[in-house]
């Protein structure tokens, strides 16, 4: 057993790859706010292959946390030389190991902001990059509108040392502009549509709030590009950690389990450069919009599509429910019939053959990704991944009957007593709401700041309802196969 050290680079244990460049002789060109486990499988990974080819000693990552959570994930960082172990898998059980170092430094920021806001300051930082959740931004579910809470609220007001990822990327900005620095790009690596464009729209609003002349100038100065991210990566668990050790000899705190599938999809705007991540497999675009709306639509919703559903099945993992005939129909149908009609041609991409090959990822027995995980914050997932669709479908006169059922399940997952907490920020409303449904039908719909005027939507209204008496009576199993049984046979 070998403990993850930089020590540990020069003689790695047997089959573990480790960086062929020294982590420690890089210069950071990027800092990354949120560290977890998709930024280490993803922009990290694809960093580190760039760096193992010779290149962009200049774009190492400085990773900043903000959340008490990330605590943990300061002390790892700082007990293993900035290291760590990631592990991909592909559907046949075909395992690699790689140690990466692109890395390179971690910022806690609650411990010292001011390291943080030099950082930011520092003439080599020249793109600024996040992974803070759908739920990060401050938006406002229904009118994608700047709507602060929490620090943010707290980093408006006069005078104050910033908590928050907008707090600190403004006052970033700010010295900067003050000390006549170019402005660093502000790359979002978040499931949002348009996640440049919203990324834009909250700092701005954030910013004009405090300096009206830096908002304009933040607006005005700042690249903002969109992207597409997609890669499946569980929570770490122990037994990952436990694998890592007894298969490949290596004492790593926090790996991270990926699948071996990865896609990044980058419009191509920066303010002073960037990686050349072309080089090592990243889909540099003048348009990123159709791939996203393809992802969030079909992969992202699906997620939400089996998740409720299964748990309520009595599944725990996603490869469980996508090994049962009946949730691989349902799954195919939702994006064949309700999703797919709302996006654009994809280049490159047949649709047919992205939405097999989805189910095959969701199926693979490798990755062990847990319904639990997927459910979580979906209060602010299903506004942003299934409820456009239904949306344009009812805009169109399309099918809507899978998707209201995937709100359905959601609703009765929310009202059960047999259950764990939900991991939402709306949690208490969610269940209060979703218990009243016994008394008080289509209750759980009265949220507008997730549905939105879909609750005054008669056809919507009637198809959520139908669904939910059908999981109610029937089952989360006997609703799927009664909605099965409901629709019309296929043309020939």
């Amino acid at each position: 057993m070998v403990k993850l050290t930089p020590a540990a680079l020069a003689s790695p244990p047997p089959h573990v790859e480790v960086p062929h460049y020294n982590p420690q002789q890089l210069r950071t060109g990027i800092v990354h706010f949120g560290v977890g486990g998709f930024h280490r499988s993803h922009e990290a990974m694809y960093l580190d292959r760039l760096l193992n080819t010779g290149q962009g000693h200049e774009w190492g990552i400085c990773g900043v946390g903000v959340l008490p959570g990330d605590v943990h994930m300061r002390d790892v960082f700082r007990d293993q030389g900035d290291l760590y172990t990631l592990l991909t898998k592909s559907p046949d059980g075909h395992a690699e190991a790689r140690v990466i170092g692109a890395v390179h430094r971690f910022l806690y920021a609650p411990d010292d902001p001011e390291a943080v806001l030099e950082t930011l300051a520092h003439p080599d930082t020249r793109i600024v990059s996040l992974t803070v959740t759908e739920g990060g931004y401050s938006l406002n579910n229904v009118t994608g509108e700047f709507d602060p809470s929490g620090d943010v609220l707290h980093d408006l007001q006069p005078g104050v040392t910033p908590k928050s990822v907008f707090g600190l990327l403004t006052e970033g900005l700010r010295r900067r502009r003050e000390r006549g620095l170019l402005p660093f790009t502000v790359m979002s690596c978040d499931n949002i549509q348009g996640n440049g464009h919203v990324t834009q729209r909250v700092l701005t609003a954030f910013a004009t709030r405090k300096d009206p002349e830096l908002g304009a100038w933040i607006g005005g100065a700042v690249a903002f590009p969109n992207s597409m991210v997609d890669r499946i990566t569980p929570v770490t668990s122990d037994a990952v950690r436990r694998e890592v050790a007894d298969v490949y000899g290596l004492e790593d705190a926090w790996p991270v389990m990926a699948e071996s599938f990865t896609q990044w999809v980058l419009e191509d705007h920066f303010t002073l450069g960037r990686p050349a991540l072309e080089q090592v497999g990243v889909q540099v675009v003048a348009d990123v919009e159709p791939y996203e709306l393809m992802k969030l639509r079909l992969l992202n919703a699906s997620h939400q599509a089996m998740a409720y559903l299964g748990l309520l099945a009595g599944y725990t993992y996603a490869h469980e429910a996508c090994q049962d005939p009946a949730f691989v129909a349902f799954l195919l149908d939702y994006m064949e019939h309700e999703a797919t009609p709302t996006l654009r041609p994809v280049p490159g991409i047949d649709l047919g053959a992205y939405r097999h090959e989805l189910i095959e990822r969701f199926a693979s027995t490798a990755i062990q990704d847990t319904l639990a995980r997927l459910i979580v914050d979906g209060s602010e997932r299903i506004p942003k991944f299934l409820l456009p669709v239904v949306r344009e479908q009812l805009a169109r006169g399309g099918e809507i009957t899978r998707s209201a059922l995937v709100v359905a399940s959601w609703s009765a997952y929310a009202a059960s007593m047999e259950r764990p907490t939900l991991v939402d920020p709306r949690a208490a409303e969610l269940e209060r709401l979703a218990r009243q449904e016994a008394t008080t039908p289509g209750a759980f719909l009265n949220q507008p700041e997730v549905f939105g005027d879909l609750a005054q939507d008669g056809r919507f209204r009637a198809a959520y309802l139908d669904a939910l008496s059908s999981v109610n009576t029937y089952g989360p199993r006997g609703a799927l196969d009664a909605l099965g049984r409901s629709q019309p046979a296929p043309s020939v």
